[in-house]
């Protein structure tokens, strides 16, 4: 819909041109006098309508709401904006005496050293030094160090922070004297903008009352951002052909989701499969990716801040790839030189130990592992 919107001279103008027209006498309007400042007073009120006309006009169409009206809008079909994730990672807990056993409770806080963000030590019973009944990590005597994970009490993208960042224990933990990030944090993400909103909108008007490959890839994209999946028809979990089956590979960035993640995908699906066939929901096979190279810097003396930086952008470009997709070492030296002006060369770039290309097999993801920068002096 056009409207016809005028501004404030012109508002004023056309006032002034009525007045003229119906008066038998000549009536002054300049600036200054009463009817100029009656004009102008009216004209700045139909200004504040025609703003209210336009807020309203844009509140009432998905394509032009922003914000909370857009969500008004789209809770009206049973649509949500999906929420901000929160970062996850590993940190390192350190001694120096490791004569007697120390104890790390899930839930301890650890900050970055700014003492900006705070991130929580979270339970994981795959870890042989995870005690359930004490809800807490025990490293024994003998061990100075143990990796343990932990999720951002912020969500939000924010919380991807760069390797050896975390490094203040915000908690009361005795034995225990230091802690560090290896790697970066990674898997936190902003909530839904509202360009993904509409899009996604988008997808699940032209997902009814079908059950095509798009209906199924839109109901898994409504259960969480950030998911990375594909779908292999006619395919049983193993591989082997089988008419009427399909496989869900999901991963949520780590490539090792949650089995409540995998169950609420599997739920989604399930709303939305062809009669008469079969699917499961499985987790991607995991290939580690270890880096190493030789970075030409302006100075030795930048190194301290662009290695970290070197290192985060490696590990963002792996931890991203989709799943079945290669690395490339052309694309690691390019996400090399994002580090910033100080790189002057990147070389000697090794993926486990080759100078080639990554390729996965079907249904593998790629995940960072070490990443080691040498540096030579410019």
């Amino acid at each position: 819909m056009n409207l016809n919107l005028k501004g404030f001279s012109q508002l004023v103008e056309d006032m002034g041109a009525a007045l003229q027209s119906s008066a038998s006498s000549l009536i002054d309007v300049s600036v200054g006098s009463v009817v100029r400042a009656i004009f102008e007073a009216n004209a700045s009120v139909v200004l504040w309508l025609q703003w209210l006309v336009l807020q309203v006009l844009a509140s009432t169409r998905a394509s032009t709401s922003n914000g909370s009206d857009l969500d008004s809008w789209m809770l009206d079909f049973g649509q949500t904006r999906l929420p901000a994730l929160q970062s996850t990672g590993i940190v390192t807990f350190s001694r120096f005496v490791n004569s007697l056993s120390a104890t790390i409770p899930a839930g301890t806080l650890v900050k970055t050293t700014d003492g900006s963000l705070s991130f929580a030590v979270t339970g994981d019973q795959s870890l042989s030094i995870w005690q359930s009944s004490a809800a807490a990590y025990v490293l024994p005597s003998g061990v100075s160090s143990a990796d343990v994970p932990i999720i951002c009490t912020t969500s939000g993208s924010v919380g991807n922070v760069l390797s050896g960042t975390v490094t203040v224990i915000a908690a009361s933990l005795p034995g225990v004297d230091q802690v560090n990030n290896p790697d970066p944090l990674s898997n936190g993400a902003n909530a839904e903008t509202d360009r993904a909103f509409r899009q996604r909108f988008q997808s699940y008007l032209a997902s009814r009352s079908r059950a095509t490959l798009t209906a199924v890839q839109n109901v898994i994209n409504n259960v969480q951002q950030a998911l990375n999946f594909v779908i292999l028809e006619n395919t049983m979990p193993g591989g082997t052909a089988q008419a009427g089956s399909f496989v869900v590979i999901v991963d949520d960035g780590t490539g090792y989701p949650s089995s409540s993640l995998l169950s609420d995908v599997a739920t989604a699906v399930e709303t939305m499969r062809p009669i008469g066939t079969t699917f499961a929901v499985i987790h991607p096979q995991v290939l580690t990716a270890s880096v190493t190279l030789t970075a030409t810097l302006s100075s030795t003396s930048v190194a301290a801040l662009i290695v970290p930086m070197i290192q985060n952008y490696i590990f963002v470009y792996l931890n991203t790839l989709p799943i079945g997709s290669s690395a490339s070492v052309t694309r690691v030296a390019q996400n090399a030189y994002l580090a910033g002006p100080g790189v002057q060369n990147i070389a000697g770039i090794l993926l486990n130990g080759s100078s080639a290309d990554m390729a996965p097999p079907a249904g593998t993801v790629i995940k960072a592992g070490q990443i080691t920068v040498a540096v030579n002096d410019g």
